[in-house]
């Protein structure tokens, strides 16, 4: 059967969606694949019609046990040949399911990675044809990764084991930093890589400064999804909880969900937030992968992400149905204290908590910028983008701003004047004069912007760095230490031929 007659068949579609055909005729062939493609854009049909037009099985490795009922049960509905193996079944049960393996009687098989590197699963498949291994959520192969998974870095013997197969990795968001991870985990330096555009225009982007987080909360939902279904991401477990049992106060019908909850609740609540309409989940980042709601109206966060890539992932849960869907979100001081202590006391590696840092910056130049909050999104997966998108709040004139033209100008002077390859602290000290042994050792105390910058404080030049870098102006370098270099970009305003606005309330925003 051709992928075209199992689209039409199985699916009920006449026509594939964007880049779909394309990845689907390289996997038939037989050939790798690196899948980058927004929530909503058709990942699961691209390894799924592979693996019923290839003779043989196809091994899907998910990560979440608690996802894997409801893709096996959609794709029975559909009349595929489908079933799962993990832990929540009886030894009976997961019996049948190999024999029905071994008998080449499914179409697709899901598995979680601490299942397929068993000698038990292994030595089953040596036994099954193949037709091909789907690597779900890829961006836990990556160290660097907001959801790291150890046990996605054994996949790399895949392609010893059983040669001649071919592997699909997806994801639907990744940088530089993580495409190269997850392309050397899982070695698959030969794969074609396909990446879709990341914009979902049908989002509206919006960030607060936090005052009082639940009230604000409060008035977002009321006034815009009243009886709308949502999910709202907090930092920790404890909050989850709390912000839960206070939405059911204020007469909202909402639940938890947290990798700390048992599995039996986590699945009844997951289960009900699918089936019902207008639940709210109030949920740590463990709530979320592979979530096929396509009307979820909002999705919040009360605090500040990880990263873009997580924030992006998170947001794109909403509006998967094409309608207007809100991303939301609070965030203050006390986050990234939060964040940056969570980071100096994790087990990672300098390199490591140096990347991290990077990201945790550019995620708070994203919620300070001036730009069109959708240009900063994009322009950071190296989707370039110009102009206002109309369908956030700086664009809508939600923002209050104020001209820092000459600001900028003193930045992007100093990262040039200094060879282009230092970091803020740094750049800062130069700005503020300041004689240090490293600043006299390269003689940066002899450069014309030496004490130029005396009128804001280390947090406010701060706050200016992360819109520059936001802006597309600085671009922060992962893999020279995260010194800064000059964009292109910036030239029209070192020239003075245009201006760079700032928030109003930048400073205000950077020390509250």
């Amino acid at each position: 059967m051709t992928p075209e007659k199992v689209l039409k068949e199985y699916y009920g579609f006449d026509q594939f969606l964007t880049h779909q055909k394309e990845i689907i005729d390289h996997l038939v062939a037989g050939r790798d694949a690196l899948v980058l493609m927004p929530t909503g854009g058709g990942k699961s049909a691209c390894y799924q019609i592979p693996s019923i037009t290839r003779p043989g099985v196809g091994i899907i490795v998910s990560p979440l046990i608690a996802l894997m009922q409801d893709q096996v049960d959609s794709a029975r509905q559909m009349g595929i040949r489908a079933a799962f193996l993990n832990s929540t079944q009886s030894a009976a049960e997961s019996y049948q399911v190999q024999l029905q393996v071994r008998s080449g009687d499914l179409d697709f098989l899901y598995v979680a990675p601490e299942r397929l590197m068993t000698d038990e699963f292994q030595q089953l498949l040596q036994q099954t044809h193949l037709a091909l291994f789907a690597i779900d959520e890829a961006h836990c192969v990556s160290q660097w990764g907001h959801d790291f998974r150890p046990e996605y870095l054994q996949l790399s013997i895949l392609p010893d084991r059983f040669p001649g197969i071919p592997r699909i990795a997806l994801t639907a968001t990744a940088d530089a930093v993580t495409r190269k991870e997850i392309i050397d985990k899982l070695t698959l330096k030969g794969a074609r890589q396909f990446i879709a555009g990341f914009d979902r225009p049908n989002i509206f982007y919006r960030v607060l400064t936090k005052a009082d987080e639940k009230a604000q909360l409060l008035k977002f939902i009321k006034e815009e999804h009243t009886d709308h279904s949502g999910i709202v991401y907090c930092m920790t477990r404890k909050k989850t909880e709390k912000i839960a049992n206070w939405l059911q106060e204020k007469g909202n019908r909402a639940l938890p969900y947290h990798a700390g909850l048992d599995q039996g609740t986590r699945i009844r609540n997951q289960r009900r937030f699918l089936d019902e309409e207008g639940l709210i989940m109030s949920a740590t980042v463990a709530f979320g992968m592979g979530i096929d709601k396509p009307n979820i109206h909002f999705v919040a966060h009360l605090d500040l992400p990880k990263s873009l890539e997580g924030y992006y992932q998170e947001t794109g849960r909403a509006g998967r149905d094409g309608q207007p869907a809100d991303a939301w979100m609070t965030y203050g001081l006390s986050d990234v204290v939060l964040l940056r202590q969570l980071l100096a006391g994790s087990d990672g590696s300098e390199e490591f908590k140096r990347v991290q840092q990077i990201r945790i910056e550019a995620m708070l130049g994203y919620c300070e910028t001036t730009v069109c909050r959708r240009q900063v999104l994009l322009n950071y997966f190296g989707e370039q983008r110009t102009g206002f998108c109309g369908n956030c709040d700086v664009c809508n004139g939600q923002l209050e701003t104020s001209d820092g033209t000459i600001s900028a100008q003193k930045v992007l002077s100093c990262v040039y004047r200094t060879g282009q390859r230092f970091g803020a602290n740094y750049l800062i000290d130069v700005l503020h004069g300041k004689e240090t042994e490293r600043i006299l050792k390269f003689g940066h105390d002899k450069v014309s912007t030496f004490g130029i910058g005396k009128e804001h404080s280390e947090d406010e030049w701060k706050s200016i760095f992360r819109q520059l870098v936001a802006s597309g102006m600085l671009i922060a370098d992962i893999e020279n230490k995260g010194g800064f270099r000059l964009s292109p970009s910036c030239r029209p305003v070192l020239r003075g031929e245009q201006k760079f606005t700032i928030r109003k309330d930048q400073i205000n925003a950077a020390n509250t």
